[in-house]
């Protein structure tokens, strides 16, 4: 099934105009015609059939024609905050596999040690949608804007807060962690890791330390991890 996405339509919607852009890729790449069904999600767990009513590369429009409400694949809410990395196309790829495989929520920070201080949130934006439509995702994750690693910690107040480091300390094993609530917030350090005065304040904000394994991952490699152990956990 191919999927498309419009963030724009809800149960109140008759009709959808496509930009330029998808109506050529509709009509001259993927062959449709008038009268063909096209499946859309808004990413807010609906799923809607839509007819095609007026066939054009210029203008595609399409009428809908059934809409169906599509339960989250997941029982949990699971934020990440993630260092972006120096090669960007690390993070671009942990933001595509975590989409995937299924998360709620991503926010790049920036600390101490990070060596990429500057993100574009629309080519991110575009690569999880991309995600989103390759997977076959009703539910599309929220992108946040960049943010300091201080920030974060001071609005996070509630729900599972976890910080994953390298740094000397106790920490839990993330596959026997005892979890209360759905709401899950991971945070997972730049190429450098957390500075320990960071791992402190997270500390001191209500974060528990937890080890991914034995094994030093790279940043993105950890993110993919955290998302794919919380959801084999629950």
């Amino acid at each position: 099934m191919q999927l498309f996405f419009n963030p724009n339509i809800d149960e109140n919607t008759k009709e959808i105009l496509f930009d330029k852009e998808e109506s050529r890729h509709i009509i001259r790449v993927l062959r449709k015609k008038q009268g063909d069904i096209l499946h859309i999600t808004n990413g807010k767990g609906s799923l809607f059939s839509a007819e095609i009513i007026i066939e054009s590369d210029k203008k595609c429009v399409v009428k809908i024609v059934d809409i169906q409400f599509k339960e989250k694949e997941w029982n949990y809410y699971l934020h990440v905050a993630i260092a972006p990395t120096k090669n960007i196309d690390r993070l671009e790829w942990f933001i595509e596999k975590a989409t995937e495989i299924g998360i709620d929520e991503i926010t790049p920070i920036i600390c101490e040690n990070s060596e990429r201080k500057v993100v574009k949130h629309d080519r991110l934006h575009k690569i999880m949608l991309s995600a989103v439509k390759q997977s076959l995702k009703y539910t599309a994750p929220k992108l946040n804007d960049l943010t300091s690693f201080n920030d974060f910690i001071k609005n996070s107040i509630e729900g599972n807060l976890l910080i994953a480091h390298c740094n000397e300390g106790e920490k839990k094993a993330l596959k026997s962690f005892e979890f209360t609530g759905e709401k899950i917030t991971i945070l997972i350090g730049p190429e450098g890791d957390f500075s320990p005065k960071e791992t402190l304040e997270a500390i001191k904000s209500n974060f528990i330390p937890i080890t991914l394994g034995d094994s030093r991952l790279r940043t993105e490699t950890a993110g993919i991890v955290a998302v794919h152990s919380i959801s084999f956990l629950h």
